[in-house]
């Protein structure tokens, strides 16, 4: 879930304890089988796991991990589709019940981390990012999501003939956002017919994140922010750093303007109404200590829950880059890009789908957790189709999800998102009537 540079340069089976006032509802129809599947398949999950972390690939190069999940899927006497979005792969299982479709997804990309964590299962690959040579790492978990959704795949197609319906498996590249220049992501799989022929009427995927091991936790309605990407072009005059005022100082210029972005989330935001973010994250200019450049790049984030919040914060924004510079005499503009939308999941679907998950987690469960400023493309689904994304915990790893030393801290948890996965697919398709 992050969003990168484009700008510069222009319980049960687990041994899992629910929590004391937690318990599970009755079982399902569906659970024993699934159940009994998630703990058969947990030693290859794992082992999927460990092998797709120790070869990550970055957004639209997934080669390697497309072709072990599309061999898997065939394996498995489901339907393929490869190349979709890029690398992407659908697989579509048709059970031998008639009824409906349902989606599940799975995002297959790593990130620009150089990893530290010290596995024995740790990436060693190295790569060229923006001309910069950098580790590459699964340091968002993508590589578990993978494998989850390759056991549930397993799980459910041994159940083929008790399924009602369809069930369509979407293992997508791209979701920490495509190379510069080209396509990619959630956006380019719906463009691309990942949601046609068969139509799924929801969607369900996972996120592993940092909590109790095992425990499925999401929100109704919004739950994780819209995503602006924005860079900043600052023109002034260069001159010797002894002597200041003989140019346009761009350096101060972009002091300015980051204080002033810190304020206008801080100062002219009612952020009890609506979470907001805004954020410089990179600051870019100069080659020598004392020269004051003639030009400067900044790069940030605005992270958002209300579309016309985000519409005046971006006003805000661009006046305060043009005011400041116009102060000193120089030029500044910003530019706006990489959009992802607000992450909701519907809340009939996610009421509907509570007690699923609380079966699957055996009560570890939290259905209103905070909102979360993190984004996510997932949304692009929903804003097709309903559908409710939510969260499985792995522990505590050191930094939390993007850190070089981010890991699954307890593959117990790979477990529990099988069972999810599947039990979302089949109680949703139970209780869908035939279109």
């Amino acid at each position: 879930m992050g969003k990168g540079s484009w700008i510069v340069g222009a319980a049960l089976s687990l041994g899992l304890a629910a929590p004391a006032a937690a318990q599970a509802p009755p079982a399902g129809r569906f659970d024993a089988a699934v159940f009994a599947a998630a703990a058969r398949l947990q030693p290859k999950v794992v082992a999927w796991r460990r092998d797709i972390h120790q070869h990550p690939e970055l957004g639209n190069r997934e080669t390697r991990t497309a072709a072990l999940v599309a061999d898997h899927l065939r394996g498995l006497g489901i339907e393929v589709r490869t190349g979709v979005g890029k690398t992407g792969v659908v697989g579509v299982l048709r059970g031998g019940r008639p009824g409906g479709v349902v989606a599940l997804r799975a995002d297959m990309d790593a990130l620009p981390v150089t990893e530290l964590t010290g596995a024995p299962f740790a990436s060693k690959v190295v790569t060229d990012y923006n001309g910069q040579t950098t580790g590459v790492m699964h340091a968002c978990g993508h590589d578990a999501h993978v494998a989850i959704l390759m056991g549930a795949a397993e799980a459910l197609a041994a159940m083929r003939s008790e399924i009602p319906g369809t069930v369509v498996f979407i293992f997508q590249p791209a979701e920490e956002g495509p190379p510069p220049g080209e396509q990619g992501g959630a956006p380019l799989m719906v463009e691309e017919g990942a949601l046609a022929n068969p139509a799924p009427t929801a969607i369900f995927g996972l996120h592993v994140w940092p909590g109790e091991v095992g425990q499925l936790s999401w929100r109704p309605g919004p739950m994780m922010a819209a995503s602006d990407q924005f860079g900043i072009v600052l023109k002034g005059q260069q001159t010797h750093g002894a002597q200041p005022w003989a140019g346009i100082d761009v350096v101060s210029m972009a002091a300015d303007i980051v204080q002033a972005f810190n304020q206008i989330a801080a100062r002219q935001i009612n952020v009890t109404r609506s979470p907001t973010v805004l954020t410089i994250a990179t600051v870019h200019g100069g080659v020598r200590y004392n020269i004051i450049p003639d030009d400067l790049a900044m790069t940030g984030t605005l992270r958002t829950f209300d579309p016309a919040l985000r519409k005046d914060i971006m006003g805000r924004a661009e006046r305060t880059v043009a005011s400041i510079a116009q102060r000193y005499g120089g030029k500044g503009e910003i530019v706006w890009g990489g959009y992802y939308p607000v992450t909701t999941n519907e809340p009939g679907l996610a009421g509907r789908m509570a007690a699923t998950l609380s079966r699957a987690a055996g009560g570890a469960v939290d259905g209103a957790i905070d909102y979360m400023t993190g984004a996510e493309d997932f949304a692009y689904y929903q804003q097709k189709i309903p559908g409710v994304f939510y969260r499985l915990g792995i522990g505590f790893p050191p930094g939390g999800n993007h850190s070089p030393l981010f890991n699954v801290m307890d593959e117990k948890a790979l477990e529990v998102g099988v069972r999810a996965q599947a039990l979302t697919a089949l109680d949703y398709l139970a209780s869908t009537p035939r279109r």
